[in-house]
């Protein structure tokens, strides 16, 4: 934090209709981070993140919106099958409490 910088300011309408509930929380957004380090091959990295957005798709309708989720892939996830990533990332989610548990 900059010492003199100015605070944000916020409106008290703005933090009464999200206290009253309102307003609907924005839909969780997901970012996947792969580097080099885990493929040389673009094709490789890129096959990792089509699976893995494909298993975010798949589960859209459970996840609690509001979030903002940074996915960081590391180079033991190229030996990983599709299914590896499924159950991996759904326990991981549901650990975090992002993901509903009713339909599983």
């Amino acid at each position: 934090v900059l010492r003199g910088a100015p605070k944000p300011a916020c409106s008290p309408e703005i933090k009464k209709v999200m206290l009253a509930g309102e307003s609907l929380p924005p839909a969780s957004s997901f970012g996947i981070s792969i580097s080099r380090k885990v493929s040389k091959r673009a094709v490789v990295r890129n096959r990792i993140k089509r699976q893995l957005k494909a298993i975010i798709q798949r589960n859209l309708s459970d996840i609690v919106p509001g979030w903002q989720v940074v996915i960081v892939v590391r180079p033991a996830a190229v030996e990983c099958t599709f299914d590896d990533f499924l159950r991996e990332l759904e326990e991981l989610l549901i650990k975090l409490k992002i993901l509903n548990q009713k339909a599983r």
